[in-house]
């Protein structure tokens, strides 16, 4: 049960980080950067943030290459 418990936690925890994340995504251009792909038709819309994905993508590597460098 104890194993369970921190397991719900950290559960918990994650999904706070990610409502403030999200919050705070709000206020930010991403999705509208140069680069982003939008294509607005009269009953369609394709949003494809390609420029927001290779940021996002930039950031989430170097975070875990600090977390892999500073473990070892």
């Amino acid at each position: 049960m104890n194993e369970l418990g921190k397991m719900l936690i950290l559960i918990g925890g994650v999904a706070v980080v990610a409502g403030l994340i999200l919050m705070l995504v709000g206020k930010t251009p991403l999705g509208r950067l140069p680069g982003d792909i939008v294509i607005r038709r009269d009953n369609f819309t394709l949003a494809f943030p390609l420029a927001t994905s290779i940021l996002i993508s930039a950031v989430l590597s170097v975070i875990f290459w600090m977390i892999y460098r500073f473990r070892q």
